[in-house]
């Protein structure tokens, strides 16, 4: 079979199956721009499904063999199950079907300036904000980004300059498939271990990614693993971090209302910007020279990154406040690694409410059970605690763990079977002044909707 890069190249059809996804719709956008025709399944309507069909797209909803008619190259995500009968069909059928990482690849190698953003945590921030910062000081760049842009009101977009801006994701090595000039290295952490087995093979596997990088590598110059990884890969280094001796650091932080920082940017031993955040939390310090030093090293001018940063509130799903209702404040984040969840309840805990209540809803019985400890320790942070079972996802419990086993480590905690139980026993105790944030990535959203919804109906 020929590799994606020779098939783009005489196909003009494209069907994407599972094209709703975060990280299929703006794939599509994009080929759509470039003029391909582009077709698209999936099983459940939603906000990227509408915004494709806003743009043309034909998208049918229900996943069936007879969708594939007329396709020239099938593109799938790999959350679609081995057995789906579309993608059955698909593989049958002879016409050239990849992955969405090897599409992902091929995009990449089109650009002449392509910005990948990775690591462990903050890499929907980043990618998100460098977007931002690089759309308002007037350049017309591509972006693939893990969650929703509020500026662009989608998960990505399609430009006319030769600078895209990308979320890496190292899941199961799919960043890999990438070519990026430039790439960004956030922090490298314990994730995915049902996958990568260690934290060396982790590193290892950034090392990888470090050395793809055709150009440049803006790493965390404070962060060990990080420095680990790009050790001995020849390329034009640039550091941030909260050391004076990166090339980019964070000197006189403070913070305002509580928990949202504004600090001075030290480079090259001179104070060179002055920034102030629109997004809470001390971990967002470091994810906001991170962005200031790709944007930079791009070309855009200090008071237009000060602009950009400042505008910057937030992607979707990352501390995102739905609004206040009868005094109590609806918010939702993706946080789901319990260096995520310190990062995020420490920075709620600091910004006044009466009581935080953090609605969690763990994600892989795998990464439940290889951090328990954890998981256990950081959800002590909050003054209450509500907890879901387990989203399993693509695994099975091999693992015999459980929410309660969880919730018998945290004291006062409570856990439940249902959004409906939750959302109850929630909106019955918590009271004016209090903030309510749900955490994880799979679908805990829907139970921070159903309490603005309940509370909307009950003004």
């Amino acid at each position: 079979m020929p590799n994606i890069d020779q098939v783009l190249k005489t196909a003009r059809r494209v069907h994407f199956i599972g094209i709703g996804g975060s990280g299929m719709c703006p794939l599509a956008e994009i080929l759509q721009t470039w003029g391909y025709e582009i077709t698209g399944s999936d099983n459940n309507p939603g906000d990227n499904i509408d915004h494709l069909r806003d743009l043309g797209v034909k998208v049918t909803l229900g996943q069936t063999a007879d969708n594939i008619a007329g396709a020239e190259l099938i593109v799938y995500t790999a959350a679609i199950l081995p057995d789906n009968p579309e993608l059955l069909a698909a593989k049958g059928s002879g016409i050239p079907c990849f992955e969405r990482a090897a599409l992902f690849g091929a995009l990449t190698r089109r650009f002449r300036n392509c910005i990948a953003v990775c690591g462990t945590h903050g890499k929907t921030t980043v990618t998100s904000m460098l977007t931002q910062v690089l759309l308002m000081a007037g350049e017309d760049p591509s972006a693939v980004i893990g969650g929703v842009l509020p500026l662009i009101g989608s998960h990505g977009r399609a430009g006319q300059s030769e600078t895209m801006v990308c979320e890496a994701c190292e899941f199961n090595d799919h960043y890999l498939e990438l070519s990026p000039d430039v790439a960004v290295i956030l922090n490298v952490d314990e994730d995915h271990l049902e996958y990568f087995k260690n934290l060396d093979n982790i590193i290892s596997s950034f090392r990888k990614f470090a050395s793809l990088t055709g150009r440049t590598l803006i790493y965390n110059g404070d962060d060990a693993n990080t420095c680990a990884a790009v050790a001995g890969v020849e390329k034009e280094k640039i550091t941030f971090g909260l050391a004076p001796a990166n090339d980019y650091s964070a000197v006189n932080v403070t913070y305002e209302r509580g928990s949202f920082a504004v600090f001075d940017v030290l480079h090259s031993g001179e104070i060179i910007a002055h920034l102030k955040l629109n997004i809470p939390g001390a971990h967002n310090v470091l994810n906001a020279l991170a962005a200031f030093a790709a944007a930079r090293h791009a070309g855009v001018s200090i008071a237009d990154c000060e602009a950009g940063i400042a505008a910057f509130s937030g992607a979707g799903r990352r501390f995102e406040i739905h609004g206040t209702f009868r005094g109590i404040t609806i918010a939702d984040d993706y946080a789901h690694h319990p260096n995520e969840l310190e990062a995020t309840l420490t920075a709620a805990m600091q910004m006044g409410y009466r009581t935080v209540w953090a609605v969690f809803q763990p994600f892989t019985y795998s990464r439940t059970a290889l951090l328990f400890d954890d998981f256990a320790r950081v959800l002590q942070i909050p003054d209450r605690c509500v907890m879901t079972e387990i989203m399993g996802s693509r695994e099975r419990n091999t693992y015999n763990i459980y929410t309660a086993d969880l919730a018998a480590k945290i004291p006062g905690s409570v856990w439940f079977n249902t959004f409906e139980e939750v959302v109850d026993y929630v909106l019955a105790n918590a009271g004016a002044g209090d903030l309510v944030i749900t955490l994880g990535c799979g679908d805990i959203y829907k139970a921070a909707k159903m309490m603005v919804q309940k509370l909307k109906a009950a003004d």
